[in-house]
């Protein structure tokens, strides 16, 4: 029988799975979320922990034996017994149906309306809308499968119904009210079903089901934003001794409000927003005269040809920035098209910190079992800019990349076409279906 720490931060709901497993399984798990076993922010950069887990994230596992593990669908699986697991392949292959669907249909969707919510990220209302709509896809699908089960799989709680409760706990707590779940009355039967277990309840605690949707908090999306400090004043005559006191009460106020803040953003995985930043991906170019932002207010709120282009034309930085063609490299494997649209909305989501810099235009071309993803993206410098930083190699390498000279008239004419989501699109072979916008 598995023995060992769980490392993480408290109300971690990716290290959720793993515990609730442990209760299933007997695994004797010990859990490290708070000082002096563990502090999130300082224990994980330590060149022990990083030899370990060399990526520093959480929730991270070492058993008894020194066997190590990261990632949170590999621990919990680990930690789980034969029945969690699936005991026919059949099963195991359904369980793993679902751990893979509640990673790639339910956690950005969930993500991108919940967030907002809890002041950890800027609201967007075009991307809330969205995800709603991507919320409710999941949950007609749940709700067909539950309509003659009372489980994902089988007869009995498996890992798949553990993995796909914790990753829609912060809808049902923030967001899902009673109207909006009123259509979906098997999967909210199945939910509560699952968080009511006594293995559930001896990690989740009573789980209340929001009675009113979550609203974007203005300031409270501004009290979690890090502050910057105001250059010292220059002071005249006495008030200079007056200066090393007040400095010492505006640090003390400061490391006061700082613990709250992040204690907020544990709740939501966000913890790992309080990483410190890393170095900026663009320090070694020059400032441009092409400013992203506006470009924006014109393509979102004035007409595309008529507006947004002729400015995207006459204030390019060709020197400061690049064009891209990018087209999905396994279109064979694109089912149904809601599905190929959460690939798109998905990797948007995923690249949140590109948004200063970055504009998309991605089209879903085709139909159901017969359609392809290609777009355009406007990067800052010459360089393609998910291998400048770490944190946006994410889904990049599921496409083929091409630069395009601005100049040509291929280029300016595919501009035109996935902007303005009409044209001939010659290259493409089949009909607009629809198209997601990153910005």
């Amino acid at each position: 029988m598995a023995a060992g720490t769980l490392y993480t931060y408290p109300e971690n709901w990716r290290a959720f799975k793993a515990q609730i497993a442990a209760q299933y399984s007997g695994a004797r798990l010990k859990v490290a979320s708070n000082p002096p076993a563990f502090t999130f922010g300082q224990t994980n950069r330590t060149p022990g922990f990083i030899s370990n887990f060399p990526l520093g994230k959480v929730p991270a596992y070492q058993g008894d034996d020194g066997f190590c593990l990261f990632e949170s669908n590999a621990i919990a699986h680990y930690l789980s017994n034969d029945a969690l697991r699936g005991a026919t392949p059949q099963a195991a292959s359904q369980v793993l149906q679902w751990v893979s669907f509640a990673d790639s249909e339910i956690i950005p969707p969930a993500s991108a309306w919940v967030f907002p919510t809890l002041g950890i990220m800027q609201f967007n209302k075009q991307a809330t809308e969205q995800a709603k709509e991507d919320v409710k896809r999941v949950l007609a699908v749940l709700n067909q499968h539950l309509n003659t089960r009372t489980f994902l799989v089988g007869e009995r709680i498996s890992l798949a119904d553990i993995s796909v409760v914790c990753s829609m706990l912060w809808l049902y707590k923030q967001v899902l009210e009673p109207s909006f779940r009123q259509p979906y009355t098997n999967v909210t039967r199945w939910f509560v079903t699952c968080v009511n277990q006594p293995q559930f309840k001896a990690v989740l605690g009573e789980v209340k089901l929001c009675e009113k949707m979550a609203q974007f908090d203005a300031k409270k999306f501004a009290e979690m934003q890090p502050k910057k400090e105001a250059p010292p004043k220059k002071e005249k005559g006495g008030k200079e001794s007056a200066k090393p006191q007040e400095k010492k009460e505006k640090e003390k106020k400061k490391e006061e409000k700082k613990p709250a803040a992040e204690a907020e953003m544990d709740d939501c995985d966000a913890a790992l927003a309080a990483e410190p930043k890393t170095k900026d991906p663009y320090a070694h170019l020059p400032k441009s005269s092409f400013i992203m932002d506006e470009f924006k207010r014109k393509y979102s709120n004035e007409d595309t040809l008529k507006v947004a282009l002729p400015h995207f034309w006459e204030n390019l930085d060709r020197e400061g920035f690049s064009i891209w063609y990018c087209q999905y490299k396994y279109p064979e494997e694109l089912s149904l098209t809601f599905k190929s649209c959460n690939l798109i909305t998905g990797m948007f989501q995923r690249l949140d910190k590109l948004r200063k810099t970055a504009f998309a235009s991605v089209i879903l071309f085709g139909s159901d079992n017969e359609s392809s993803i290609s777009g355009i993206w406007v990067f800052r410098g010459q360089d393609l800019a998910f291998t400048l930083s770490p944190d946006w190699q994410i889904d990049y390498e599921s496409y083929d990349w091409r630069k395009l000279d601005p100049d040509s008239e291929e280029c300016k004419t595919m501009v035109k076409e996935y902007f303005a989501w009409e044209g001939d699109f010659k290259h493409v072979g089949k009909p607009f279906n629809q198209g997601k916008v990153f910005k």
